[in-house]
């Protein structure tokens, strides 16, 4: 008890030194000019049709006197009873709070105030470090020393975050498709309990906290007299409906495009910190609408049997690297993390065409074979390597690449990478612009090791793009409220593959869904042969947990992702799912565009009628034929060296 006097003592000594402080620090910000709060956090987000597209920073402010009274006394009451009595920090509060952290030896309350909380909100990350604090304290007596209360609560209320929908007045029109001043007592009390933990206390993925946060706020207002117990128990019991936009405007995939482009605009250093949050900046991106919507109906539909299913996907045009859309998730609503900026997966098998172009550029072709059949690899004294062939299928006997790609043939992969050495994946691999940490061990082959989606797909458009390296990327140019031009995107193409080579594996690839290959076990992706009306090179990959799949040809190249966040056992009903969204926003977005989208064969590039499961030159005989590529001199001939026997470690079952 002793102590806790000496802390209550300590407190109020600095509780008096603060206020002198303040008292001197709130005079100099006087003379100072006042912060830019007008265009403060303002950002407006351009399509690339040039549309202002609705966003996370495009904001539809309101004044005080278009938003309802019950959710300005409702956001009082719950972040800051005193907010019109004290200069931008409660002292009392401070105290109060302070005295029930150390008695419970953690942190149960906090004291922030309306006006701190909109200065952070405004011009600070949201770290927790000792310079950040001491930032949000002046900041905060700035924002007193010049603004209006009234001022400062509509600015609070027209950049809060309601769970990824910021602002309220884009609040009340996402989640009830009404103006903010029309809201009534029932629903102002709901949405004024999602800033305090946006995910929490979501109406929409977490009902039951929402309710439990809305009786509290119901609550304090009756403390603070703004209601009475009646109203407080009518509230309660009101049942809402929640109406989410359908517009394109309002697609529940469509914020994960515009935190990728704040990610990326934060790391152009032409653009000064300071522009980013009160620039009032035009941020013109390569967002196609059309697709993005596209994109998300066929997510919503094709996965619906399943709402715990996530996605990350991705539409790129891999001429230049403009990403056109993509899905962080399947609703940005019920979770803000964003699977294809942050999130590393296994990639399964969609890295053997890595492993195989590095095949071609040390001589293999695609007639040339491996014996398929069930083998375990020793790759040191006591280790030991049996991987499985999908479905336990195995031919035993010999097989070409191009049918071991068609088919997605481990044991052919793990003998390729062991004949090579494992340092050649990795190489090509780093060569292709993957920076994810690679392990040399036999399972590399098979996607093992996590990777991010936009890195896969940097690697892929190499191949997409006939050798050339691009970098992918969200923002065109950016522009200053003005219209001066602050920064403008320049391409940057890099040679870094054979492009005779390249067009090789592009024709292997586009065997996954061919019928000629079709004979002791079926391509990857024959399913979608029906669904295709133009040319695609495609590489499916299945982990215990994930599907992928990467297609592309000369035009377009989307990537996607599909698994559990907490890493449960995936179900192969996902795995077509995902082929099946990936089919129908290829070809829905192929629509309008001239031509087959495939490529011109090189001049040293030969095509050749072969047997696909041999590589063996077709005959008159032969069941199944398939015109292959070859670079010229390395056509295939009637009996394909045997290459087995140069495997190292290899011991069959």
């Amino acid at each position: 008890m002793k102590i806790l006097k000496k802390i209550v003592k300590v407190g109020l000594v600095l509780t008096a030194f603060f206020l002198i402080c303040y008292i001197g620090l709130y005079a100099y910000a006087k003379m100072l000019p006042k912060l830019p709060i007008d265009k403060a956090n303002s950002y407006y987000l351009y399509d690339n049709q040039n549309e202002l597209f609705q966003g996370k920073n495009s904001k539809k402010w309101v004044s005080l006197d278009d938003i309802s009274p019950h959710l300005i006394n409702a956001t009082i009451a719950i972040e800051d009873k005193s907010f019109y009595n004290h200069k931008g920090f409660d002292f009392l509060r401070i105290l109060k709070s302070l005295y029930i952290n150390i008695t419970n030896g953690k942190t149960l309350q906090g004291a922030s105030t309306i006006s701190q909380q909109y200065a952070k909100n405004l011009f600070l990350d949201f770290d927790k470090t000792w310079k950040r604090k001491i930032n949000e304290a002046w900041l905060t007596i700035r924002l007193e020393a010049h603004y209006s209360k009234d001022k400062i609560l509509e600015g609070y209320l027209n950049t809060i975050n309601y769970g990824g929908i910021f602002g309220i007045e884009n609040a009340s029109l996402y989640y009830f498709g009404k103006n903010a001043k029309d809201l009534t007592l029932a629903e102002a009390t709901i949405l004024a309990g999602i800033p305090k933990d946006p995910t929490y206390y979501s109406p929409i993925q977490n009902e039951n906290n929402s309710k439990k946060r809305q009786k509290l706020i119901l609550n304090a207002m009756v403390k603070n007299k703004y209601i009475t117990q009646t109203q407080a128990e009518k509230a309660l019991q009101k049942e809402l409906t929640y109406q989410v936009d359908q517009n394109k405007e309002n697609l529940t995939t469509l914020m994960y495009y515009q935190d990728a482009v704040i990610q990326e605009l934060q790391n152009i250093k032409t653009i000064p910190t300071s522009f980013l949050k009160t620039g009032g900046l035009k941020i013109h991106t390569n967002l196609d609408l059309d697709i993005q919507t596209s994109m998300e109906e066929s997510i919503k539909k094709n996965l619906d049997y399943n709402q715990d299913l996530e996605v990350a996907s991705v539409v790129m045009n891999p001429s230049n690297g403009k990403i056109l859309a993509i899905a962080g998730g399947r609703d940005y609503s019920k979770s803000q993390y964003n699977r294809v900026t942050s999130m590393k997966r296994q990639v399964g098998s969609t890295m053997k065409p890595f492993l195989y172009y590095a095949a071609l550029e040390n001589g293999f072709t695609p007639s040339t074979t491996f014996k398929s059949e069930k083998t375990t690899f020793t790759f040191s004294e006591d280790k030991t390597y049996s991987p499985n062939n999908y479905g336990n299928t195995y031919p035993n006997k010999p097989i070409s690449m191009a049918t071991a790609l068609a088919y997605s043939d481990n044991i052919y992969a793990v003998k390729t990478h062991l004949f090579l050495g494992e340092q050649t994946l990795i190489d090509i691999a780093k060569r292709l612009g993957i920076k994810s940490k690679l392990t040399p061990i036999p399972s590399l082959a098979l996607g093992t090791e996590s990777i991010n989606i936009l890195e896969m797909m940097k690697a892929y458009a190499t191949f997409a793009n006939e050798g050339y390296s691009i970098e992918p990327y969200f923002i065109e140019r950016v522009e200053d409220i003005d219209g001066n031009v602050l920064y403008e995107h320049k391409e940057k193409k890099e040679n870094i593959l054979n492009r005779s080579l390249v067009f090789v594996l592009n024709e292997m690839l586009s065997n996954s869904y061919a019928s000629e290959f079709v004979d002791y076990n079926y391509p990857t992706c024959i399913n979608l042969a029906p669904k295709l009306t133009k040319k695609y090179a495609i590489k499916t990959g299945t982990t215990e947990t994930d599907h992928l799949i990467f297609g592309y040809n000369k035009e377009l190249i989307m990537g996607m992702w599909t698994g559990y966040d907490d890493n449960r056992i995936s179900d192969v009903k996902d795995g077509n799912a995902i082929k099946n969204i990936w089919a129908e926003v290829m070809e829905s977005a192929e629509k309008n565009v001239e031509g087959n989208g495939w490529y011109e064969i090189p001049q040293n590039v030969v095509g050749v009628m072969v047997e696909p499961v041999t590589g063996k030159v077709a005959t008159a005989e032969s069941k199944k034929k398939k015109m292959l590529y070859y670079i010229k001199g390395t056509e295939p001939y009637d009996e394909s060296p045997d290459l087995d026997a140069l495997v190292p470690t290899v011991k069959t079952q």
